[in-house]
């Protein structure tokens, strides 16, 4: 995805530090795991996590946790300076090993958007 186009997605929330869109607006126990070890991690400016899971509710992972109704699939949309200098690839890995406990427990996949302050700012200038 585009820098520009993950702007797009990023800036309805731009001022929203910490933004949920789980189920009925409560934070579930997996979405809470994931915003707490991040916040505490990266210490990002923005932070967006979506519970994707009802869109994988077919899939076997999904039925084997509690029916069909378990939280295994997110997108993670995190702005932060401790990417500053690291590539995708880098800065998947740092969340990645920070989440190894939830995967082992049952979290299955996580779309990643991560980027840094200035490359917000960048996009910012290019598509003004």
């Amino acid at each position: 995805m585009s820098v520009l186009r993950s702007l797009r997605n990023l800036q309805p929330f731009r001022y929203n530090r910490h933004f949920s869109m789980a189920t009925e607006g409560v934070s579930t126990s997996v979405e809470q795991a994931i915003r707490t070890k991040l916040a505490t991690l990266l210490q990002p400016s923005e932070l967006m996590i979506i519970n994707d899971s009802w869109q994988h509710r077919h899939h076997a992972p999904m039925r084997a946790q509690n029916g069909g109704s378990g939280e295994t699939h997110f997108t993670v949309k995190v702005v932060s300076e401790a990417f500053s200098g690291k590539n995708s690839m880098q800065r998947h890995r740092m969340i990645y090993a920070a989440l190894s406990e939830e995967f082992q427990n049952g979290l299955h996949a996580l779309s990643l958007h991560t980027k840094t302050p200035q490359e917000i700012q960048r996009a910012l200038e290019q598509s003004s």
